[in-house]
Formats: structure tokens, C-alpha cells, sequence
């Protein structure tokens, strides 16, 4: 089968990876052609800036041109369209409290790329500790939240929230190996041990 979808995509974006994660799980790869784009905040991808104004990835390509970001969206897009149990429940409680912790992944992400911009693009004489700590203080909260209200219900089925949780820790060991999270954060830490030898997660880390 030819591939009729465009992903942006470059290996070290976290939210790129779920959607990577996604189509392993759910047998789509083959409909789905990777573009490279490389960018930073500061070094824009004209190719990413024509199909998303934002100039962020993922954006995906439709057949007809039509381009869907961000990550969430195209999550949920490519989500309806193969024929297995869905990995974003249809509708109820269920739905949204997948969604919600799948959000709440997402914000740890955020937060996280936010502080390796600040470490490592921005000048060493324009950096904000203060700012770095608050963004250590909402990955930290999170994870403390996961931990405490939410580690069972990552087991069994990997569906977005499993998906989300598991590409935080993947970045976290990617970008901030020295955060020894896993001291901290036990339950998790057992869980992911296991999350992360899973086929689509083993061919998706980041480079």
C-alpha cells in the first residue's frame, strides 16, 4: 500500500514519537510517508511553516491538503481509522479521563522541552533559574500526581494515557538522564520498565 499521509517529523520530538507509537500499535505505518524537519523556536521549516502556521510538529497531511496539528488532534484523527479497539475511548467517563491524563502527559512535555530550550538554545547569560525551577516544579507535581492518583490505571491497556506517560519518561531519559526519576517515583518506574520494551516503543526512541 502506498502511503497517502504526510507526517512532519523529526526523531527527537516526544509528541512526534506518540503519534509514531500510535501507528505501530494500531498497524498504520503503512499509510503514513515521514518528512524530516528540522527547527528550532529561533530556525523556522518553511515545509512545516506552509502546512502549519504555528510551524510546530507533528502536522499531518491529508490526501486532499488539508493539514491537522497538534499532536492531540491527529492522535484522535488517526485514531478512527483502523478497525482494532479504539486506543481513545468513544465516549463517557472513560473518554475523558483518558484524555485528561493524556493532557496532563502532554503538559509535562511541554514543560520539559520549554526547560531543554532554556538550557541549551537560549545564551548561557539570558537564562532564568527561577523560570527552570518552575518548570521542574510542574514535571515534578505531575509525576507525583501519576504516581499517587493514577499508576494503576496505566496498567493493562496501552491506550493514549499509557502512550503519553510512556513518551515522557522516554524524553526525560533522552534529554535529562541526571533526573534520577525513577528513585523518586517507584510505581512508575516499574510500570514504564515494562511499557518501554514494547515493539512500537523499541522502535521509536529518540535520536
Amino acid at each position: 500500500m502506498s502511503a497517502s499521509l504526510t507526517l512532519f517529523h523529526s526523531p527527537a520530538s516526544p509528541f512526534v514519537r506518540k503519534v509514531l507509537v500510535l501507528l505501530h500499535e494500531t498497524g498504520q505505518l503503512d499509510k503514513v510517508q515521514l518528512q524530516a524537519a528540522s527547527l528550532s523556536p529561533v530556525s523556522p521549516d518553511a515545509a512545516v511553516n506552509a502546512c502549519n502556521p504555528a510551524g510546530k510538529i507533528p502536522a499531518l497531511r491529508l490526501p486532499d491538503g488539508q493539514a491537522l496539528y497538534d499532536s492531540r488532534v491527529i492522535l484522535d484523527y488517526l485514531d478512527q481509522q483502523h478497525a482494532g479497539e479504539p486506543l481513545i475511548p468513544r465516549e463517557g467517563p472513560a473518554r475523558w479521563r483518558r484524555l485528561t491524563l493524556a493532557a496532563l502527559a502532554d503538559a509535562i512535555l511541554d514543560a520539559a522541552v520549554l526547560s531543554r530550550y532554556e538550557s541549551v538554545a537560549r545564551p548561557e547569560d539570558k537564562r532564568w533559574d527561577g523560570w527552570l525551577d518552575g518548570q521542574r516544579q510542574k514535571i515534578e507535581r505531575s509525576l507525583a500526581y501519576f504516581e499517587n492518583e493514577a499508576s494503576e490505571e496505566l496498567q493493562g491497556r496501552f491506550d493514549i494515557a499509557a502512550i503519553g506517560v510512556a513518551c515522557v519518561f522516554g524524553y526525560l531519559d533522552f534529554r535529562f538522564a541526571d533526573w534520577d526519576w525513577r528513585s523518586r517515583y517507584p510505581k512508575l518506574a516499574a510500570w514504564y520498565a515494562d511499557a518501554a520494551k514494547r515493539p512500537s516503543m523499541q522502535s521509536t526512541q529518540p535520536a
